[in-house]
Order: structure tokens, then C-alpha cells, then sequence
């Protein structure tokens, strides 16, 4: 196995730094996070860093760059205090990530993307339509990093939509039904495919393999 000291990934290329360091974290999920600002202008935007943070409540959180520049979906979550993570279908990856590109405020990735915005009752952010599994979530909190300036986002969810064909009675979503996309790096797209599931792990039991 070849090695790589942080000497060699700091005085790397930046393309292949950003590759590099994108990439071996593993395999990502992916989501389209949906805003509209107070004007009512919609904003749609991929990331790959959305995480699991609780249960009960339920919340989840995304990684924000530096607001080194302007970040549209972070100041309109402020705005309006609600925003919908979205999950990344195989049959749209290109359009989701097209979505990744720097357009002005003015212009709308849904618009540009054709992906449809799609709203639930009272609501106030959107959702995209495609989408097959869909959270409606409140602003909650952040959190500074103070290593490199990002921010962690925490959401409280306030809403799910799904087929309901895709929930098992234990609650289990199946995303390969679901034809959920994962992604590794910035811009490579995978279709999953489940190995196994199993029962709660304790010691000294073999692990039981669930359907």
C-alpha cells in the first residue's frame, strides 16, 4: 500500500488535493437541500455532507463551507427558518448536479435544472418533486467549526414524505427501492445495492441476518 504523509496531501496539487481529501472519507449520501428566501425566490442546492443526528426528536444536520461568499442556502434557512432536504434519485443526478453551479440569487436551479418545486400545505420551503423520499425541517441551531471555518446546520424535522410501500413494518426505509443515489467526492454518482442487514449486535450472540 502506497502512503500518504500530510506533507504529501498539503503539498499536493489543489485538484488532486480536493479529490483526494473527497474522497476517502467513503461513500456519501447525497441531497438536494430546497430554500426560498423572503422575496419568495427559490434556491435548490446538492451537498454531500447532510448527517443523522437524533431520533427522539428527530434531527439532522449538513456541513456549510466558510461564508467566505455569499451561501444563498444558508441565508435564506435564516430568513425563513425552514428548509427540505431532498434525496439524490439515480434518474436525476445530472440535473442535481448541475445544481452545484454558481448562479446569481436571481436565478432559480429548479428553473434552470427543470426540476420541479413541489410545496406541502402550509410549508414554506420547497420541495423537489422527483425526489422520492422528502424532510421538512426547522432551523434549529448551528454550530462553528473552528478548524476550518464551516458550519454545522442543525435542523429539527418537522415532516417526511415517502411512498409508503418503501417503509418496512420496523420502520426500515429501503433506499434501493427507493433507487436513492450515493456519492463519492465531488462529482462521482453510485446506484446502491444492499449486502446484508442485521439484528441488534450483543456479546457473545451471533449476529442474526434480518430480511
Amino acid at each position: 500500500m502506497k502512503s500518504y504523509t500530510l506533507t504529501d496531501i498539503l503539498e499536493s496539487n489543489w485538484l488532486f488535493r480536493r479529490n483526494f481529501c473527497n474522497s476517502f472519507p467513503g461513500f456519501k449520501s447525497l441531497n438536494l437541500i430546497g430554500t426560498r428566501d423572503e422575496r419568495g425566490r427559490e434556491n435548490l442546492a446538492i451537498f454531500n455532507s447532510v448527517v443523522h443526528i437524533g431520533a427522539t426528536p428527530p434531527y439532522m444536520g449538513f456541513i456549510l463551507r466558510p461564508l467566505t461568499v455569499p451561501r444563498v442556502t444558508y441565508h435564506n434557512i435564516l430568513g425563513t427558518r425552514h428548509f427540505t432536504i431532498n434525496h439524490v434519485s439515480t434518474g436525476i443526478i445530472r440535473e442535481a448536479h448541475q445544481t452545484s453551479a454558481n448562479y446569481t440569487t436571481r436565478i432559480s436551479e429548479f428553473a434552470e435544472t427543470g426540476l420541479e418545486p413541489h410545496y406541502e400545505g402550509e410549508f414554506p420551503a420547497p420541495y423537489v418533486a422527483e425526489s422520492r423520499i422528502r424532510i421538512g425541517l426547522k432551523y434549529e441551531e448551528e454550530h462553528a467549526i473552528k478548524a476550518n471555518g464551516t458550519i454545522l446546520v442543525i435542523g429539527a424535522v418537522q415532516e417526511i414524505h415517502l411512498d409508503e410501500t418503501l417503509v418496512g413494518k420496523d420502520g426500515f426505509i429501503d433506499l434501493v427501492k427507493a433507487d436513492t443515489a450515493g456519492g463519492s467526492g465531488l462529482d462521482g454518482y453510485y446506484r446502491g445495492v444492499r449486502l446484508a442487514r442485521y439484528d441488534y449486535a450483543r456479546p457473545g450472540k451471533e449476529l442474526a441476518e434480518l430480511d
